[in-house]
């Protein structure tokens, strides 16, 4: 059984504040091309006042090299102009937009409240499948939040119900800050694939290393077969806390794929030269 792994550079850099250049960005993404990867996150359509180092976005992707790579691009948006600006790019296959469960944090990472953020993302999900292109929907602190916002697993299953009445068809539940448990997420996972069959899930985690492979291991047990990841656990929402909590490490989420038998196919030669690059650029 084959696994998706979303390799996400855009959350890598987005949280740095001294500015990667354009060059540095390309060659890093078209490093990562070479890999395997299902897909990219690779930039975001975002204001720039917001997150500075997404700026160039438009620019990094005149510079990729898509001719011989099997994997797809993805770029977050966050508004209806974001979307546009985005799917003019032929080169897209996915955008991605953050939809929080916690209201306090929908308001500090897209300036909505969840009921506007909602109603964008029908406007969104409209303007992709009129280009013919997926939405991807992040359920963002969708294991709970630190601003004492209601949170149920009802609540989860609720938001699935209204994303899936607008037939959005890939859903993200995202651990934002880095607080699941492994049975937390079993148990979650288990219930979403188990309810909504038609709908494509993944996990979107932050965690110390320490932790990861532990709820790596809890995915995989309840079926989940798409995994975001970032080369080195970098990254982390700078909209979130003060302390960024860091992406799944790829490296980590591959060994224990391995471990659980689980096919994946990438190109390990072209993965240390990608961690080495990431070593030199994010140093």
């Amino acid at each position: 059984m084959s696994v998706k792994i979303i390799e996400c550079p855009r959350d890598a850099m987005q949280g740095i504040t001294n500015f990667i250049s354009t060059t540095d960005k390309s060659t890093y993404i078209n490093q990562l091309l070479k890999i395997g990867f299902d897909t990219i996150d690779f930039g975001s359509f975002v204001s720039p006042k917001a997150i500075p180092q997404m700026r160039d976005t438009a620019a990094v992707l005149d510079q990729l090299d898509l001719n011989a790579t099997p994997s797809k691009l993805l770029a977050i948006v966050a508004n209806l102009r974001g979307a546009k600006e985005a799917l003019e790019h032929p080169q897209i296959d996915y955008l991605g937009f953050p939809m929080s469960l916690s209201d306090t944090f929908q308001r500090g990472n897209t300036n909505q409240s969840i009921s506007q953020a909602l109603a964008l993302l029908a406007e969104i999900q409209e303007a992709c499948t009129k280009a013919d292109r997926q939405l991807v929907t992040y359920l963002s602190m969708g294991f709970g939040n630190p601003y004492n916002d209601p949170y149920h697993v009802d609540i989860v299953n609720q938001f699935v119900e209204i994303l899936i009445a607008l037939d959005i068809k890939i859903i993200s539940i995202a651990d934002t800050i880095g607080v699941a448990q492994p049975g937390q997420i079993n148990s979650l996972m288990t219930s979403l694939l188990n309810n909504y069959s038609a709908v494509e899930f993944g996990l979107h985690l932050h965690s110390n290393p320490a932790t990861a492979a532990g709820k790596i291991k809890a995915a995989i047990e309840s079926g989940c077969r798409r995994f975001d990841g970032a080369i080195l656990g970098l990254g982390g929402c700078p909209m979130a806390k003060d302390e960024l909590v860091g992406n799944i490490d790829t490296r980590t989420l591959v060994e224990v794929l391995n471990e659980e038998h689980i096919l994946v196919n990438i190109n390990d030669d072209a993965f240390r030269i990608a961690e080495q690059k990431a070593l030199e650029i994010f140093n």
